[in-house]
């Protein structure tokens, strides 16, 4: 019954199966699928004829594969197996079954029998009133084969439920689960197991392996799994480590393609406070915005190096970034930016530098142009006078004393507006942006500075003609006083002689 279970659990899988295990195999078509079947290797292809020739060369086939996988098989002959000799048959599959269903069981540097026998102790090792020690008494009280189960499947057995003292029951519920859930074919018959003294141990083998085999293909099928899900999730890891590069090599770039122009703008402004914003929110960007960056480019850096060691390592071809976003492209937009960098600020100092210097020169300025418009307030009114038109000689020398004083103050001031002017000019090749303020009034300065040296001008000429005139009306005078004075003394002798009476009696006296 055993192995008549055994076999159909191969079979079906082909789509068939035997009723009698001492007949169905006689004519050697279902021995050799069950070997094609249990190897997975395909057997010479068999003969369909129904003689008895046929029936031999078809089992001799199947026995030739047999021995040909290291199998002797001592008194097993076709004949034997074609004349349906039971014994002989069950020697056949009991050997085909200790080949491979139980000796590639390995354990621990155990296999087959052994092997299998220290599978069953290590998997049923913590559970309480099974001691597997053999493949017969072992398994007598069903405890064993539901340890087996639950050790697997902790879902299909309720252990703890289970009573030692109802091996039948115990026995029962392993085959039943086995079979409903395990796609492991009832082998054996829970009585016949009680009932006999000392169970069959192949059977017991034969049942066992299938257990052996059907958690071992599923433990192997989850291994496979979990390498699969590694590989999976290194790949993913990977992708995901190819995605993070991807996204902060893009925003990298962006950011260095955004900040480059505003570091390579050289727009210089009007006066010292705008560029000591500019300075201000230069600093703030050297110290709130690029060190983010800055830890952002050694983080893409690093992973970059663990992808590719990642991909080295798992036999993966290199990581190749998208077209602009290798590092090295990141590296040269790195250091274009510093250059940008030290460039803006070096302009920024000289601007600053340049425009201390215009404050200074403008303030310069304005002070000397105030004091210089102070010095000319009413001189134009005061060289206009006409003072001198009714001026005597002395009051002209007087005036033309006070002018003398005056042109040399004006000449002591000629150095002023020329500093003036000097300063002007400086602030014009400087680039001040109130150049024009500025020219305007050095040009008003100028130009006032030109009608007080025409007015004082025209003033000397005034004043120096008008005493030559005085002089010369002055000596007209003279002279004439030089030259009535004989007459004026005439004229006086003669008043007083008009004047002096004389005494006379006649005219002849008179006369």
């Amino acid at each position: 019954q055993t192995f008549t279970a055994w076999c159909n659990s191969h079979l079906r899988k082909a789509g068939t199966q035997i009723e009698n295990i001492d007949e169905d195999f006689r004519d050697g078509l279902k021995l050799m699928l069950l070997l094609e079947v249990i190897s997975g290797e395909r057997l010479p292809k068999p003969e369909r004829g129904k003689m008895r020739v046929h029936k031999i060369n078809n089992v001799n086939k199947a026995l030739d594969f047999i021995a040909s996988k290291g199998v002797k098989l001592v008194s097993i002959g076709a004949e034997e197996i074609v004349d349906g000799n039971a014994k002989m048959t069950l020697g056949m599959i009991w050997t085909i079954i200790l080949r491979f269903a139980i000796q590639d069981i390995s354990v621990e540097e155990t296999s087959a029998k052994e092997g299998l026998l220290l599978w069953c102790q290590r998997k049923t090792a913590p559970y309480k009133n099974v001691n597997v020690q053999n493949f017969h008494i072992s398994w007598k009280d069903g405890l064993a084969f539901n340890a087996l189960i639950h050790r697997h499947r902790p879902e299909l057995i309720e252990y703890d439920k289970l009573r030692k003292d109802d091996p039948v029951t115990n026995l029962n519920n392993a085959f039943e689960v086995a079979e409903k859930y395990l796609d492991i074919p009832k082998m054996l018959d829970a009585e016949d197991i009680v009932n006999t003294a000392r169970p069959d141990e192949k059977a017991i083998m034969t049942y066992v392996s299938s257990f052996y085999h059907a958690f071992s293909g599923a433990q192997k099928a989850e291994t496979a799994a979990n390498r699969i899900c590694k590989v999976l999730a290194v790949n993913q890891e990977n992708e995901h480590l190819m995605e993070d590069y991807e996204k902060l090599a893009s925003d990298l770039l962006e950011w260095i393609k955004r900040t480059i122009p505003w570091l390579e703008d050289r727009s210089p402004q009007k006066t010292i406070q705008e560029m000591q914003q500019k300075l201000e929110d230069f600093r703030d960007y050297r110290r709130v915005h690029k060190p983010p960056k800055v830890q952002e480019k050694c983080q893409l850096e690093i992973n970059f190096n663990t992808l590719q060691t990642k991909l080295r390592l798992s036999n993966r071809p290199a990581f190749m970034p998208s077209e602009g976003k290798m590092v090295s492209d990141i590296n040269n937009g790195w250091q274009h930016l510093e250059q940008a960098e030290k460039g803006y600020e070096e302009w920024l100092l000289n601007e600053i530098r340049r425009l201390e210097r215009l404050d200074h020169l403008a303030e310069k300025f304005r002070q000397k142009a105030s004091i210089h418009e102070a010095w000319t307030e009413g001189k134009e009114a005061m060289l206009k006078q006409k003072d001198y038109e009714t001026a005597t000689l002395s009051d002209i020398k007087a005036l033309i004393r006070k002018h003398e004083a005056f042109e040399s103050d004006l000449a002591a001031h000629q150095d002023r507006v020329e500093q003036i002017a000097a300063i002007a000019q400086e602030l014009n090749e400087l680039d001040y942006y109130d150049s024009p303020s500025v020219n305007a009034r050095c040009q008003k300065i100028c130009d006032q500075w030109d009608v007080l040296g025409s007015l004082t001008h025209s003033r000397r000429e005034a004043l120096e003609k008008t005493e030559k005139q005085l002089e010369t009306i002055d000596e007209l005078h003279l002279e004439y006083a030089k030259r009535a004075a004989p007459f004026n003394n005439w004229m006086e002798s003669a008043m007083e002689d008009l004047q002096d009476m004389f005494i006379v009696h006649t005219i002849e006296e008179i006369q």
